[in-house]
Parts: structure tokens; C-alpha cells; sequence
């Protein structure tokens, strides 16, 4: 869906997700000050982080497309041999998977570079994160995209048919998935703000973020069945098998970290200014 400000033609699609982006550095923002933190850190680190999660996002998209996209012909050969085509950002085509990691990789890059504590400010950023992914998910809705499988129920959302798979043509409803998985985001982020408030004096730097780590794929890992174009390699869904991985990983990680009741250090501030 396309808007015009005079001659220049407006995505909603990246409209969105920027909102995401900004409300999420927003709620960063202000978990940072309330721990006595500088919260001009998050906005210094902004621009690092989309830059790195939109190019994640995108290579995530172009080395696992979607099987119908993989039908007509729109491979990842298909990409490399069409250069172009990679930067149109603005049709969809962004991974969830590539987007975390593309923005984490450049918010250790940004954190290396003005030596803070990154595990700490994961912790900050994990709630602004979940609440990023909820808005953003808005963004497939207005591009009828990540839509599940037909459905009767009272909520399910109409799809024009040019937007229907080939299969499925016949089928007006489904289910909204890119909603189910805002909601999951959305409860996510609450858990992690209770966590951080309630076992602060128990918690160690990262442990916040390791939680972000469980509670995200584990719900991904579900919602995957109910999708009718998997992102597949060997005959596999790649996103759900990735959730299942990291999602264990995780948990294997935050139960090691506290064996025997192991207790917090406590990490050096960088003070507001």
C-alpha cells in the first residue's frame, strides 16, 4: 500500500516497521533511565541497529524465500543474478530470524565501539525489541502477507485474491497470523519488563535478553504450523527449525548460568548525562 507526499511515493509497509523501531527504542530509552542509565545511548545505537537489521532481514529473506516465491521462480539465484531486486525492501520480503540478528550484530559493533557492557544493554533493548516486532508485524497486514491457514473463525481476515496462493484461491478467509504473532510479541515484552523489575536483585546481564530468546521462538516455533508458505531448505522449514534451536540454546544457557544459585554480579554503570 503506496501514499504520495507530492512526487514522492510513501511505503506504509516501511512506515510501520519505522514506528516499530521508534517506539521500540522508546521503551529502551526508558528502561535505561529507569536502571539510572544514559538513555541517549539507545538513540545513539538506532541507527546502527536498523541499519544492520534491515540488512539481516533482507538476507534472510533472499537466502530462505518463501516456497511460493521459490515456485515462480524468485530464488536465491534468482536474487544474485538480479541485484536490483534486492534492495526493493518496500514489496516485503524481510525475515523476522535475519532482522534480530543483524540488529544485534550491529548493536555489538556500536557497543564495542563506546566500550559498554553489551550484555546489560541487551537486557535493556530485549522489551523494545518484542514491542518493535508487535508493531511491525502490522506492516504484513497492510501488505496481505504471513496470513495462515482458511478459517471460519470470527476474526479471520479477507484477502484479496490476488494476494491468495495459487492453492488456495478459493478461500477468501484466513487466519491472521501476522496478529498472533503481534499478541505473542506484546506478551513477551510484558514478561520481560515484569522479569527485570521483579528478579532484578537475581537476575545476571544477558538473562533478560536469554528470556526475549525463549519466549519469542518458542511461540514462532508453534504459529509456523498453522503458515501456508514456509521459508524451506531440504525439506524443512527453516524458521521452525532455527526457533527450536535457539529457543533450547537459550534455556540451556539461563539454567547453566544459575546452577547452584549462583548470584548476580553486579555490573559498572554509565551514568545519564
Amino acid at each position: 500500500m503506496t501514499f504520495h507526499i507530492g512526487p514522492l511515493p510513501i511505503h506504509l509497509y516501511g512506515v510501520i516497521l519505522m514506528l516499530g523501531a521508534l517506539a521500540g527504542a522508546g521503551l529502551a530509552a526508558w528502561e535505561a533511565k529507569r536502571r539510572d542509565l544514559d538513555p541517549g545511548i539507545i538513540w545513539d545505537a538506532l541507527t546502527w541497529v536498523i541499519v544492520g537489521g534491515v540488512v539481516g532481514a533482507r538476507l534472510w529473506h533472499i537466502f530462505t524465500p518463501p516456497e511460493s516465491m521459490v515456485k515462480l521462480g524468485i530464488t536465491t539465484h534468482y536474487y544474485l543474478t538480479h541485484p536490483f531486486a534486492m534492495f526493493a525492501v518496500w514489496r516485503g520480503g524481510l525475515g523476522i530470524p535475519g532482522a534480530v540478528m543483524g540488529g544485534v550484530l550491529a548493536f555489538w559493533l556500536f557497543a564495542r565501539a563506546n566500550d559498554l557492557d553489551f550484555p546489560l544493554w541487551l537486557d535493556i533493548a530485549a522489551p523494545g525489541i518484542a514491542l518493535g516486532q508487535a508493531i511491525g508485524r502490522w506492516g504484513n497486514f497492510v501488505n496481505q502477507e504471513l496470513y495462515g491457514a482458511p478459517t471460519h473463525l470470527p476474526w479471520a481476515i479477507y484477502i484479496d485474491p490476488a494476494h491468495r496462493l495459487p492453492q488456495f484461491a478459493d478461500q477468501a478467509y484466513y487466519h491472521p497470523l501476522f496478529l498472533y504473532e503481534s499478541l505473542w510479541n506484546l506478551l513477551n515484552m510484558g514478561v520481560l519488563l515484569y522479569l527485570s523489575r521483579k528478579w532484578q536483585d537475581r537476575l545476571r546481564p544477558g538473562d533478560i535478553f536469554l528470556v526475549y530468546l525463549i519466549i519469542y521462538p518458542v511461540g514462532r516455533f508453534f504459529l509456523e504450523f498453522l503458515r501456508l508458505d514456509p521459508a524451506e531448505v531440504g525439506g524443512l522449514d527453516v524458521n521452525q527449525m532455527l526457533m527450536a534451536v535457539v529457543a533450547l540454546t537459550a534455556a540451556a544457557t539461563l539454567t547453566w548460568r544459575h546452577r547452584g544459585g549462583a548470584s548476580r554480579p553486579q555490573p559498572a554503570k554509565r551514568r545519564r548525562h
